[in-house]
Order: C-alpha cells, then sequence, then structure tokens
C-alpha cells in the first residue's frame, strides 16, 4: 500500500526541479507576475497556485491544503430572515 504523498513547499520546489522547471521559469511560461510566484509561500494567489497545480498535474486542493476549499460562510442576525421561514434572508426597512 503506498501513502499519497504529503505536499509541502520543498516537495513543491523539488518536484518542478525534477521535471526542470523552476517558479520563474512558469511565470514565464504562464506569463504571470514572477513576484506572484516569489509570494505564493506567504500570500494566497489563486492564479499562481493554479498553475502549479496544473503543470505538476495534481489538484490545486491537495498542494495547498491549508487553503482549499475556500469558505464563505456568513452568519446573518435572525432579524433578517423571512417570517415565512423558507431560508431566504429579506430585510426590513428601517
Amino acid at each position: 500500500m503506498t501513502k499519497a504523498p504529503t505536499w509541502d513547499r520543498h516537495s513543491i520546489l523539488a518536484e518542478l526541479r525534477r521535471r526542470g522547471m523552476t517558479l520563474a521559469g512558469l511565470a514565464e511560461m504562464k506569463e504571470l507576475s514572477k513576484s506572484g510566484f516569489r509570494n505564493i509561500w506567504t500570500r494566497p494567489n489563486s492564479r499562481v497556485e493554479q498553475a502549479i497545480s496544473d503543470f505538476l498535474g495534481v489538484e490545486v486542493e491537495k498542494l495547498f491544503p491549508d487553503r482549499y476549499p475556500k469558505r464563505r460562510s456568513h452568519i446573518l442576525a435572525s432579524d433578517y430572515l423571512s417570517p415565512s421561514s423558507n431560508g431566504t434572508p429579506t430585510r426590513s426597512a428601517a
């Protein structure tokens, strides 16, 4: 039984280099900013993450598991819920 690889900064860079590519080379190939690739380890950038994912052939969620899935949870006050309780929020005029 083989274990799925855990992707971290070093393993991503190592795999890129094994395939004869660097972050700067990938930036030029995808026509994206080199600084975006340089800062990928500290700042999320979905276009850069997707470019790395496409090149390696690995899902972006597996390469950057701490950043995905992107959640946008909204908490609504009960004041805004409609009395019909159909789940759609409505606002009353104040």
